[in-house]
C-alpha cells in the first residue's frame, strides 16, 4: 500500500489538471491568433492569391463528321486551311497589350488593324460582334483564309510575331459535289450560345464555349453525333496568366459521319431542273393577272417509295452553306432572311405550305370510298355545280358527263368532288353537325397524315392544315374580336374584306357548304407541304404504307468500325383497301396516258416503267396559282411546287419528266440505257467505309453550262444521257 496521504494525492492531480488547462487555453489562443491573422489582418491578400492562382482550360475543337451521299460523296466535310491565330495571355503581358504585333499582323494579312483589334476582344453583354466568346486562355483565330506565303511571312518572323500562329486546321466545307447546293437539307453551324451551354451543363453531351453546333437541317438533326468531343487540357495558372503546372490532358475525339440517302447525282439535276422551271414559268403570261407568272419560290422531292428515304429534295431560292464558315457577315445575313429575297434559308420541301389543288383528289376519292360511294358508280361531271345559291365551275368550265370516279381523277373534274363534298355535308348535318357526324372528308385527310408532321429527320418540320369542324372553331376563337372590331364598319361598308368580317364574325366557327366544297378539291383554308404529299403518293405506289421519311441512312464511328444503321419507320397505313388502292391506281396512271398530265409523257415506256401522276393548279387569294405535279413509279415518288407558277403540268410537269429520264436513263422515245441511268434501282447498301473512318466515294466532275467542252444549247438532263 502507498504511503502517501489520501488529501496529498489529490492535490497534486489538481495540479496536472491546471497546468493541462493552462496549456489548452495557450494553445486555443494561439490558433484564435493566427486565425485572426489569416483572415482578418491578411484575409484580403490571401484571398486574392487564392483567386490567382486557379485552373484554366484550352480547347482542342474536335474534328466534325462529315455528311456524305448515298454513295460516300462528302455533301459536307472538312478542309485544310491556313489558320492565324493569336495568344491574347501572350500580348496581354506586353507593353502595349500586343497592340504593335497586332499592326503588324494585319499588315501582312492585307487587314485593318480595328478588324484584327474586334477580333480577338473579349465578348460580353456590351460588346458588339466580332469578339471572342471562348477561353482567352487558348489561341484566337484571325483569319481562316491565309496564303501560304502569309503564312511563311509570320512563321519566319516569329520574333516580330510573339504570339501569333499560323496552322493547319480543319474547317467546315460545303462541297456542292457535282453543283449539288443541298443547303437547306444540310443546314449550317454557328457558334454556342451561353444559355445552350448552361442548358446542356449536365447532359451526357454537354457544350464548350469554343463549339460549333447545327442550326438547321442535318448539321441540327444529327449534331450530337457529328460535333465529336473537344480535347481539354487544363493549366493551373497564376493571376498573370502565367501557366505554373499542367493539372490535366483530355485528347480530341473526332465526330461521325452521316451517310444520307442523298444523291448528289439526283440532287444536281432536280435543283437544276427546278430552277430551270421557274425560269421558263416567268416567260409565260397568266391571262388572270395579265402579266406573267412571278415562279418566286418552288420546291420538290424526291423519295423511294418502298423506303420514304429522301433521294433529293431541293428548294428554291436558296443560299450558300459556306457564308456562315468562320462567321456570317452582317449583309449576307440580312439578305438570308429578308423578305425582298423571299426567306431562302426555308426548307419549303418542309416548311413551305401551300393549298395542293387537285393532287388532294385522291384523298378526297379515298373517303368517298369510305364514305359509300362506289369507285365504279357514275358522277355527273358537268360544266358547273351549285348549292346554297352559289355557282362553282369546273376547270376551264369542262364538261364530261356521267363518269366513275377513276375517270374523274383522270380527267380532274372538279364538279364531282363538289357534289361528294356537298352531299357528305349535308348528311353530317350541315351547319347543325349530328353529334356522330363521319366527317369521313376530313377523317381520311387526317388518316393519310396530313395536319401533322411526317416525321421526317430534319427540324422545323411544319404541319399543314386540315380545316375541320374543330379547327373552324379554333380559328374563330383566335380572330373573331379582330372580325367583329372590322365587322362593325358593315353594313355602311360592304367591299369585300368587311362583309367577310362581318360573316365571320357571326358564323366563322361554323364548318359551311362552301368549305367542303372548296376543300373537296384541295381549296379554301387545305395546306400541305410537298414532303407530305409525296409520303402520300410514295405510299400508294408500295401497297399503303406511310413511311417517315428520312434522309440519314447511317451514323459511321470514326475509326469506320462502328455502322448504325437507321432505318425506315412507318406511322400509319392508307385507309384503303388494296382493291380500292388498284383501282386508284388504275385511274393515276390514266392520268399519265389519257388525262392531264399526258402530254408531259409522250414516248414513256408505260409497259415497261409504269407511270401514275396527278396534277394540280390551287387558287392562292391574292396571288397566282401555285403549280403541283405528284408522280410515282413502282420505285419513286417524286412532287414538285411552283409558288406563282401556273398550272400543273404546265410548270412543273416537264421538270419532273427530265428528273425521271435520268433517274432511269431514259431518252425522249423512252428508250433506256442503264449506263445512263442514275438510279435504276433504290439503293440498298451503304459505300464502302475503310477501317479508318475514311469512304471510298467516287468523285462527281460539276456540270458548267457555261464550258466550252458542253454546247450552250445542250440542258443538264442532255449531259445525263437525255436528248433535249
Amino acid at each position: 500500500m502507498s504511503n502517501i496521504p489520501e488529501t496529498g494525492r489529490t492535490q497534486r492531480v489538481q495540479i496536472r489538471l491546471i497546468i493541462i488547462q493552462v496549456l489548452v487555453f495557450s494553445l486555443l489562443l494561439t490558433l484564435g491568433g493566427r486565425l485572426w491573422y489569416l483572415q482578418i489582418r491578411n484575409g484580403q491578400e490571401y484571398t486574392d492569391e487564392a483567386k490567382n492562382n486557379h485552373v484554366q482550360q484550352v480547347v482542342q475543337p474536335a474534328v466534325r463528321g462529315s455528311i456524305l451521299d448515298a454513295r460516300g460523296v462528302p455533301l459536307a466535310d472538312n478542309e485544310t486551311r491556313l489558320v492565324v491565330s493569336a495568344d491574347r495571355t501572350d500580348l496581354m503581358k506586353m507593353d502595349d497589350d500586343g497592340k504593335g504585333v497586332l499592326t503588324r499582323l494585319a499588315d501582312v494579312l492585307g487587314m485593318k488593324p480595328k478588324d484584327v483589334f474586334d477580333k480577338i476582344r473579349l465578348c460580353d453583354a456590351k460588346t458588339p460582334q466580332p469578339c471572342w466568346n471562348g477561353s482567352p486562355y487558348q489561341p484566337i483565330p484571325v483569319t481562316d483564309e491565309a496564303t501560304t506565303q502569309q503564312a511563311l511571312q509570320i512563321r519566319e518572323r516569329a520574333e516580330d510575331f510573339p504570339g501569333i500562329t499560323a496552322e493547319p486546321t480543319a474547317v467546315r466545307r460545303y462541297a456542292a459535289p457535282g453543283k449539288a447546293n443541298t443547303a437547306q437539307v444540310l443546314g449550317y453551324l454557328s457558334p454556342v450560345t451561353d444559355e445552350e451551354i448552361t442548358k446542356a451543363k449536365d447532359t451526357e453531351s454537354p457544350y464548350l464555349r469554343s463549339d460549333q453546333v447545327g442550326r438547321s437541317g442535318l448539321e441540327r438533326t444529327y449534331d450530337k453525333e457529328l460535333r465529336g468531343k473537344a480535347g481539354v487540357t487544363r493549366y493551373e495558372v497564376d493571376n498573370l496568366g502565367r501557366v505554373i503546372g499542367q493539372a490535366k490532358d483530355d485528347k480530341a475525339e473526332p465526330g461521325s459521319s452521316v451517310v444520307t440517302s442523298i444523291d448528289a447525282r439526283v440532287q444536281a439535276v432536280a435543283e437544276y431542273e427546278l430552277n430551270d422551271a421557274m425560269k421558263v414559268a416567268r416567260t409565260q403570261f397568266d391571262k388572270n393577272t395579265n402579266e406573267n407568272y412571278k415562279a418566286d419560290s418552288g420546291a420538290v422531292v424526291v423519295m423511294e417509295a418502298k423506303t420514304g428515304r429522301v433521294v433529293a429534295m431541293a428548294s428554291l431560292p436558296d443560299y450558300d452553306p459556306n457564308a456562315w464558315v468562320g462567321g456570317i457577315s452582317g449583309k449576307d445575313y440580312a439578305r438570308m432572311t429578308s423578305k425582298k429575297s423571299n426567306y431562302p434559308l426555308l426548307n419549303r420541301g418542309i416548311q413551305g405550305q401551300a393549298a395542293p389543288g387537285s393532287i388532294f383528289k385522291v384523298v378526297s376519292t379515298a373517303a368517298s370510298i369510305q364514305a359509300g360511294y362506289p369507285f365504279d358508280d357514275h358522277y355527273t361531271c358537268g360544266s358547273s355545280y351549285t348549292a346554297e345559291g352559289h355557282t362553282y365551275q369546273n376547270f376551264e368550265s369542262q364538261s364530261h358527263g356521267p363518269i366513275t370516279l377513276g375517270q374523274a381523277l383522270e380527267v380532274s373534274c372538279d364538279t364531282v368532288f363538289y357534289a361528294l363534298g356537298y352531299q357528305q355535308w349535308q348528311k353530317d348535318g350541315g351547319m347543325k353537325p349530328k353529334k356522330n357526324a363521319k366527317d369521313w372528308f376530313f377523317k381520311t385527310a387526317h388518316e393519310f397524315g396530313l395536319g401533322k408532321e411526317t416525321g421526317i429527320d430534319l427540324p422545323n418540320e411544319v404541319t399543314g392544315r386540315v380545316p375541320d369542324r374543330q379547327w373552324k372553331k379554333d380559328f374563330w376563337k383566335a380572330n373573331k374580336d379582330t372580325w367583329c372590331e372590322e365587322a362593325k364598319k358593315w353594313p355602311k361598308k360592304k367591299d369585300f374584306n368587311t362583309v367577310l368580317a362581318h360573316e365571320n364574325c357571326l358564323e366563322g366557327m361554323k364548318l359551311h357548304a362552301y368549305d367542303s366544297i372548296n376543300y373537296s378539291i384541295g381549296q379554301g383554308d387545305t395546306l400541305v407541304t410537298p414532303i407530305q404529299m409525296a409520303t402520300i403518293y410514295a405510299a400508294i405506289s408500295n401497297g399503303g404504307t406511310l413511311y417517315d421519311p428520312t434522309v440519314g441512312k447511317a451514323i459511321v464511328s470514326p475509326d469506320g468500325k462502328q455502322v448504325r444503321m437507321i432505318g425506315p419507320k412507318s406511322h400509319g397505313k392508307l385507309p384503303a383497301s388494296a382493291k380500292t388502292l388498284k383501282e386508284m391506281e388504275g385511274a393515276l396512271a390514266g392520268v399519265a396516258t389519257r388525262g392531264t398530265a399526258a402530254w408531259r409523257f409522250g414516248g414513256w415506256p408505260q409497259d415497261k416503267i409504269p407511270m401514275h401522276a396527278k396534277t394540280g393548279t390551287a387558287e392562292v387569294y391574292g396571288k397566282q396559282t401555285t403549280s403541283w405535279f405528284a408522280t410515282y413509279t413502282k420505285d419513286y415518288s417524286i412532287v414538285m411546287t411552283i409558288s406563282q407558277g401556273g398550272t400543273g403540268s404546265g410548270a412543273s410537269g416537264p421538270a419532273v419528266r427530265n428528273i425521271y429520264d435520268a433517274l432511269y436513263g431514259l431518252d425522249d422515245s423512252g428508250k433506256q440505257d442503264l449506263k445512263k441511268a442514275l438510279l435504276p434501282h433504290p439503293q440498298k447498301s451503304l459505300p464502302k467505309i475503310q477501317h479508318d473512318g475514311s469512304i471510298d466515294a467516287p468523285t462527281i466532275k460539276p456540270y458548267d453550262p457555261d464550258s466550252q467542252k458542253v454546247p450552250a444549247e445542250q440542258t443538264l438532263a442532255a449531259v445525263l444521257g437525255r436528248r433535249d
